[in-house]
């Protein structure tokens, strides 16, 4: 199992200094990747404005201060955004790493975010189209040769797009699949079928009237990504590489819990542990020591 940290670009994580010298200490403790969120996040009209910074130029950043982490977003909502700008984007992240960006995808969070910029917010059924079509487009672009699309949210005329990145066939992209306990609940399927055509799955797991499970004991949310990679096993198309991406906390544990974690995570069939930084920011939000602290102590080998 590889371990990154989830990084807050948001409290003192607006400064980007600040969140560049954490990713710069992440690598240096040992961490296999650093990640921050993507999103045009701002504060509704009665909430105090947050101190935030842009993802993709902070990961610019890091990627010149870096020479081995994974880099990437957690995540993009891709609905949002015009995807050959993505692709051009991540192509160019890719390059200036060397190679070690990969691209998290899905629907967004909640929609009380999109429309604070403009627009009418689409429902889930719509933005999961927009996604569709939006990694059809990253991965026609990113294969350099002519390439057109014509859709009903995104239209794009023939180009051929140079440079590729640098990993081939593409960017890696990790994409959200939603998981429902209920066997009756199947229509959902749809999306993780979605994520085993690309390169890993960022599980959600939604119980039987159809909420997302948020306050899951550890014993069901094993049983949960058990299942999830039984079932990834058997229907993904190539039984290439895959990962299976986590997001939990590490910190109220000690050293030899952490690591008999991440041992149980690893046979349920996570391939990588980010763990979530945000509390930190949450709790300390103008203090980024604690975060430092934490990832200086390392990743639980």
């Amino acid at each position: 199992m590889r371990f990154g940290v989830t990084l807050p670009n948001a409290g003192y994580g607006g400064e980007p200094e600040t969140l560049i010298a954490l990713a710069v200490e992440a690598e240096r403790a040992g961490w296999d990747g650093v990640f921050l969120w993507d999103t045009p996040y701002a504060a509704a009209p009665d909430e105090p404005p947050p101190s935030f910074a842009d993802a993709w130029a902070l990961l610019a950043a890091i990627a010149v201060r870096t020479e081995r982490v994974r880099l990437g977003t957690m995540l993009t909502p891709l609905a949002w955004h015009r995807p050959w700008l993505i692709a051009r984007q991540a192509a160019t992240l890719d390059r200036l790493s060397g190679g070690r960006f990969t691209l998290a995808a899905g629907l967004g969070a909640p929609p009380d975010e999109g429309p604070w910029f403009g627009g009418d917010e689409p429902d889930r059924r719509t933005r999961a189209a927009m996604l569709d079509e939006a990694l059809a487009i990253l991965d026609g672009l990113w294969s350099g040769q002519p390439f057109a699309f014509a859709g009903d949210h995104f239209s794009l005329r023939e180009v051929a797009f140079t440079p590729t990145p640098v990993q081939r066939p593409r960017v890696p992209v990790w994409v959200v699949g939603a998981w429902p306990r209920d066997p009756a609940s199947w229509p959902r399927r749809k999306s993780m079928r979605r994520a085993i055509r690309y390169d890993g799955l960022l599980p959600n797991v939604f119980d039987r009237d159809g909420a997302p499970v948020f306050d899951a004991s550890e014993a069901e949310a094993l049983a949960d990504l058990r299942a999830m990679r039984d079932w990834v096993e058997r229907e993904r198309p190539d039984g290439g590489p895959f990962d299976v991406v986590i997001e939990r906390e590490l910190a109220p544990l000690d050293a030899e819990a952490k690591r008999a974690a991440a041992a149980r995570w690893e046979e349920a069939g996570a391939t990588w542990w980010l763990d979530d930084a945000w509390w930190e920011m949450w709790n300390h939000p103008d203090d980024p020591e604690p975060l430092r602290q934490r990832i200086r102590r390392g990743p639980p080998r």
